[in-house]
């Protein structure tokens, strides 16, 4: 046995926490057991800055829908061992929240580039503003994982619709399926009709004035026309934004791939393909234009995703020239690591759950010297103390 397999039955033992596997089985803190380094507060359109530096927990009855997705390593660790998903809330979050509690939403689509070294946060931070939209309304578009749709894909095709464009089309089914799973309540309630006719193949007919919801659900159901679908949905919604039957927040995580020219599949020519020439770059490039209103756009740049490019953290080499004239304008929002009270709140944390059994102010010196202060290395060391 491992010491990582040995440090996940310790802290089963020692927290007798059943292994669950549902969303929907998350813990909710009671008033009479929540720690000092816990609010109250669960949703995030009350967040302000008196919330800083403090967790909160996603209330169990919006894990299941929120985090369909998939959620990152950690999170899986925390979800299934504390069973929780609690979420530390920053400076950068608040901030967000409220531009986008401010935005004046008649005006072209806001931009928002949120960079910062790798392990900062900024993939979390899209959780919290992802909970956001999903307690406010919005449709999301939430994208994330999407450097494995160039290594990693599950099938390759060409388009039969345009020339030398790659479809990935199971892995776009199972996009549009999460997208569908996140939501669901608010297409029911938009009732969202498509602006104009659609026909794939001899039976795949939707006039105009036709459900959006049968749209997603004929991707979903045939694989082979699922880029074709996604290129319409993302149509459908700048227009429907753009007359004003909808709300849209655009999320993307490492954004910056959609402009790398590293991946693993070759084209037609026998030479590795460009990010460029797969369907699903320029559906997603194609949302986040200018183009239209009723919506915001927020992307993260990661060093972790582009293997050309490692030097500089900074959105302007990561976006790359092209990148970042298509962003452009946008506003960039550093997430930086931990400050010295977001240190002690997580190590309290970490305390609480029993992650950490005992620790001298000699070894708390230890943490922030090999951590740097870098949420993701903290969380990294601690889980073998």
């Amino acid at each position: 046995m491992n010491l990582f397999n040995r440090f996940i039955l310790r802290i089963k033992k020692s927290t007798n926490l059943r292994n669950t596997s549902s969303f929907a089985e998350t813990m909710e803190l009671s008033d009479e057991i929540l720690p000092s380094i816990y609010t109250r507060e669960t949703d995030p359109v009350y967040h302000n800055e008196s919330h800083l530096n403090k967790l909160y927990n996603i209330p169990s009855k919006d894990c299941a829908t929120i985090l369909s997705h998939g959620l990152m390593n950690q999170y899986k660790i925390q979800l299934k061992i504390f069973n929780e998903m609690s979420i530390l809330i920053r400076k950068p979050s608040i901030e967000l929240l409220s531009y986008l509690s401010k935005s004046d939403y008649a005006k072209p689509v806001n931009k928002y580039v949120i960079y910062g070294e790798c392990g900062s946060g900024k993939s979390t931070l899209l959780y919290h503003l992802l909970h956001y939209g999903y307690n406010t309304n919005k449709i999301i578009v939430y994208v994330n994982h999407a450097q494995y749709w160039f290594t990693k894909p599950k099938e390759i095709k060409y388009s039969e619709i345009e020339r030398n464009i790659i479809d990935l089309p199971i892995d776009t089914r199972i996009w549009l399926d999460k997208f569908k799973l996140l939501n669901n309540h608010i297409l029911c309630q938009a009732n969202i009709k498509l602006s104009k006719s659609y026909k794939w193949g001899t039976g795949a007919n939707f006039p105009k004035d036709s459900s959006l919801i049968d749209l997603i659900n004929f991707g979903i159901d045939q694989t082979r026309y699922a880029s074709e679908i996604v290129a319409a949905l993302v149509n459908e919604l700048k227009q429907a934004s753009r007359i004003g039957l909808c709300n849209v927040l655009v999320l993307i995580d490492n954004y910056n791939i959609f402009f790398s020219h590293y991946t693993q599949i070759k084209n037609s020519l026998k030479k590795f393909a460009l990010t460029s020439e797969f369907s699903l770059t320029q559906n997603f490039l194609e949302i986040t234009k200018s183009d239209w209103c009723n919506g915001q756009i927020i992307v993260t740049v990661d060093t972790a995703v582009n293997k050309d490019r490692q030097e500089s953290h900074l959105p302007r080499y990561l976006l790359t020239k092209e990148g970042f004239e298509h962003l452009d304008p946008f506003l960039p929002i550093n997430v930086e690591n931990y400050s010295e009270d977001e240190f002690y709140t997580m190590i309290d944390y970490y305390k609480h759950k029993k992650l950490i059994r005992s620790l001298t102010s000699n070894g708390e010196k230890e943490l922030k010297l090999l951590s740097g202060y870098n949420p993701y290395k903290l969380m990294d060391l601690c889980k073998h103390l």
